[in-house]
């Protein structure tokens, strides 16, 4: 349906038709040669002025001209389809153990076996590429912790960071704590409620300066979920050496249920995909309704034909002139 963004520019269409009926009664009288040429016979009589008819073509093009530059200033438009805006999307904090017992190789990539973070590396990947609208960052952890990628809307860099995982390269241990505490620092609340979702085999937190309690305490207070996604076991926690922890502190379905998250644990890759899905269902970024449409400008055509209807009248004006 064609609208029209100004359409107080019509009111000038009556001074258009007054131009036009001038110009046609100028055309139907005539108009008198500014030099009359007279036969030396004609000695005496009175001079005769004769009137050469007009064309009516050039005022008639003019006028048309002129209606379609108001039609033009009018402004005319044609709604298209609705704009999607972009999804209201929160703070996502990807928490990833690196320590030793995530090399353990396993689970199955296709036909071949893969260490932990490996399998990792490859369902993120496809997470991140699906949450459109959402800040996300990458934060790993072994007996130390570090912020590969703070939060940010950039998938391919996080994508980036995330295949930079290496096992061991923050040390051996574990240190919890630190890792949530490191990622509760990072996020903030947008439109909607940041989530944190922790990867890791299990294992005790025997490293760090802030204990699990505490951080899950902080989560609390802040009204962040975390999410825990257990993958497989840790084997070496019968052959470590106990540390002065107290055991009271929470294990990864402690800290999900605490905090409003929710535990999984998953021995296959396909279990894997299926927690980060539900996760991503729990998780939704939200889409708002369309407000505005796409605008097509058709101004642009009443232009073209005024260009050409004053072109067309010049080229009728020299033509009668010629003759």
């Amino acid at each position: 349906m064609l609208s029209f963004a100004h359409p107080a520019w019509f009111a000038a269409l009556p001074l258009v038709a007054l131009w036009g009926m001038a110009a046609g009664r100028r055309t139907a009288t005539g108009a008198t040669p500014a030099e009359i040429y007279r036969h030396p016979a004609l000695q005496g009589s009175s001079p005769v002025s004769p009137s050469l008819p007009r064309s009516p073509w050039p005022p008639a093009l003019n006028a048309l001209a002129f209606v379609l530059m108001v039609l033009a200033l009018a402004q005319p438009r044609q709604p298209g389809p609705w704009i999607q805006p972009s999804p209201l999307g929160r703070d996502l904090m990807l928490v990833i153990d690196t320590s030793e017992t995530m090399s353990t190789d396993d689970f199955r990539l296709g036909h071949r076996a893969v260490d932990r973070i490996t399998m990792l590396k490859a369902v993120m990947d496809r997470f991140i590429e699906k949450r459109v609208g959402d800040r996300m960052g990458v934060i790993a952890f072994g007996s130390q912790t570090a912020t590969l990628a703070p939060p940010t809307q950039d998938r391919r860099y996080l994508i980036a960071q995330l295949n930079r995982l290496q096992v061991g390269f923050l040390g051996p241990n574990t240190a919890l704590g630190d890792a949530l505490g490191l990622a509760l620092k990072q996020v903030r609340e947008r439109e909607l409620r940041p989530a944190l979702i922790l990867v890791s085999d299990g294992g005790d937190s025997n490293a760090g300066q802030i204990t699990p309690a505490e951080a899950v305490a902080v989560a609390r207070r802040m009204g962040v979920a975390i999410y825990t996604v257990q993958v497989g076991s840790d084997l070496f926690a019968s052959v470590r050496a106990p540390t002065a922890q107290a055991p009271s502190q929470p294990g990864l379905a402690d800290i999900a249920r605490l905090t409003g998250g929710k535990y999984y644990f998953v021995r296959t890759t396909a279990d894997v995909d299926a927690a980060i899905s539900d996760i991503g269902q729990l998780e939704k970024t939200i889409s708002p309704p369309p407000r505005q449409r796409e605008v097509r400008e058709w101004y642009w055509l009443p232009l073209l034909l005024a260009a050409i209807c004053l072109s067309a009248a010049r080229c009728f004006s020299w033509r009668g002139r010629a003759v």
